[in-house]
């Protein structure tokens, strides 16, 4: 079973003329790491989107896991999502006034997870990514940005998840602090076996990865830049 698996996908914004993706063909392997290198505008976060589910893929285009998730309804997607599939996002989407302990819990929530076994599961994580224990009582927002970047990935990974998507979480980062995010990453990643899409314009880190994968050229359409795409300008596009 692959954890993904694209067949002539084509993707065209509300409103837009062209389309931003046209992919004949992609397959992601379980266990498998791709760096999936693109430059801003390319699509990348359309195509994230589209493999986490929150925005709908057109029907028999897009499998995870061997499940399409356009088939199902909002509700029933976001709960494989949760379940399934662990997002670290490029701004890392901590929620400011919660503890540490409280935005993992949340993350075990939505994903039905009993107290329990979340518990277990973050106990392990911070002590695989070297996070202080007392730690876990402080708010978000009085994190340092690599306390934040680890508890990202602690989130990501609290449901155990088959798939990791990446989107360009180390774009704000030096040189050192990029491949340190990587590094830690790839080391939980190997402890669980799950698959990671790492989707960054920095090629530079692509030396981290199993596959590498350029999405110019596996995308047929000339993209353009949808809402949440970041334009060449380096602006946000809000359509």
């Amino acid at each position: 079973m692959a954890a993904i698996r694209i067949k002539n996908l084509a993707y065209t914004w509300p409103g837009a003329s062209e389309p931003t993706l046209q992919i004949p063909e992609l397959t992601v392997a379980r266990g498998e790491s791709v760096f999936l290198r693109g430059a801003s505008g390319s699509g990348k976060s359309t195509l994230l989107s589209l493999l986490s589910g929150i925005l709908p893929a057109p029907a028999e285009t897009v499998a995870i896991l061997d499940e399409d998730l356009s088939s199902m309804s909002v509700r029933k997607r976001d709960r494989f999502r949760a379940q399934h599939i662990g997002i670290v996002f490029q701004q890392f989407n901590l929620i400011p006034f919660l503890s540490v302990a409280a935005n993992l819990r949340l993350a075990a929530r939505f994903a039905h997870q009993a107290d329990a076994e979340t518990e277990q599961r973050t106990q392990k994580l911070i002590g695989a990514l070297q996070l202080h224990p007392d730690l876990l009582e402080r708010k978000a927002e009085q994190l340092s940005v690599g306390q934040q970047q680890r508890v990202a990935i602690a989130r990501a990974f609290i449901n155990h998840p088959e798939l990791i998507l990446a989107d360009e979480p180390t774009s704000a980062l030096d040189a050192d602090s990029r491949d340190h995010f990587v590094r830690l990453l790839l080391s939980v990643r190997e402890a669980t076996g799950c698959a990671v899409v790492f989707a960054s314009h920095d090629d530079s880190l692509a030396k981290f990865f199993d596959t590498r994968t350029a999405l110019a050229d596996i995308n047929l359409a000339n993209p353009k830049t949808g809402p949440g795409e970041t334009s060449k300008t380096g602006e946000t596009s809000h359509v």
